[in-house]
């Protein structure tokens, strides 16, 4: 039996939640303030996403609301009950004057999975936003199975970054090579969008062997990253965001 649900999440300038609602393996939780910032923490009620669900995260940050939304543990793509592949969708709307904090545990592909991933970020002209993804290539000692991520975000109604990417059995030949993972099984990368970097833009520059920062053309920073290992790879995204100053 496969599994179609959707939580949703509004958070307001004044720190409420009028909507906060959970739906099958996706339990929302209201957990301790981080600083200014609301917080919700995504409980997993059940093992998901397995082949044949379609789950998806809605989150809307009102205008001047702060909301910082983060996971009690990873996320396993699992094989299911049938050959289809799992979808996983999030979208995610920032007005004007909002910020969000978009931080969640690893996604880990187990072997004989397959999932695709779909992020949509909508901001408004003076939204903030830190969004990081982390993947992990297969559980310990194990081959990964086939993932497929898409994360596509729009500022001002303008494109501010569109891209895919693909690894495992069902990925274009060369997804392991020496060009994209180098032997690596931990990918990552953190987006922070933030109005202050059109007075200050940030400089590309090297930040690790295997990690980089680039400005994007608009007031955003996109630090790409892989590792070894998700300790690994959650220390280097660490220190790109304190690095940043932003918000």
């Amino acid at each position: 039996m496969t599994v179609h649900a959707t939580a949703r999440i509004v958070a307001t300038r004044d720190g409420g939640l009028p909507v906060l609602e959970s739906a099958g393996p996706l339990a929302l939780r209201r957990t301790r303030a981080d600083g200014a910032h609301t917080r919700v923490t995504v409980v997993g009620a059940m093992s998901a996403p397995l082949g044949g669900d379609r789950l998806a995260i809605e989150a809307d940050v009102r205008e001047g609301a702060r909301l910082y939304v983060d996971s009690a543990a990873a996320t396993v793509a699992l094989p299911g009950p049938t050959p289809a592949p799992a979808d996983y969708g999030i979208t995610l709307d920032v007005g004007d004057d909002a910020e969000l904090r978009w931080l969640p545990e690893p996604l880990i592909s187990a072997r004989g999975s397959e999932l695709r991933m779909r992020t949509l970020v909508r901001l408004a002209h003076t939204a903030r936003l830190v969004l990081r993804e982390e993947q992990i290539l297969g559980r310990h000692a194990e081959d990964t199975g086939s993932l497929t991520t898409r994360l596509t975000v729009h500022r001002a109604e303008r494109p501010l970054l569109d891209q895919e990417l693909s690894y495992g059995p069902a990925a274009p030949d060369g997804w392991d090579g020496p060009a994209v993972l180098g032997g690596h099984r931990a990918v990552g990368q953190l987006l922070i969008v933030d109005p202050e970097f059109e007075k200050h833009p940030v400089r590309p520059r090297q930040l690790a062997e295997t990690a980089v920062l680039t400005p994007l053309a608009g007031p955003a920073a996109l630090v790409t990253a892989v590792a070894p290992d998700a300790l690994a790879l959650r220390r280097t995204l660490d220190a790109a965001l304190h690095g940043c100053g932003s918000i």
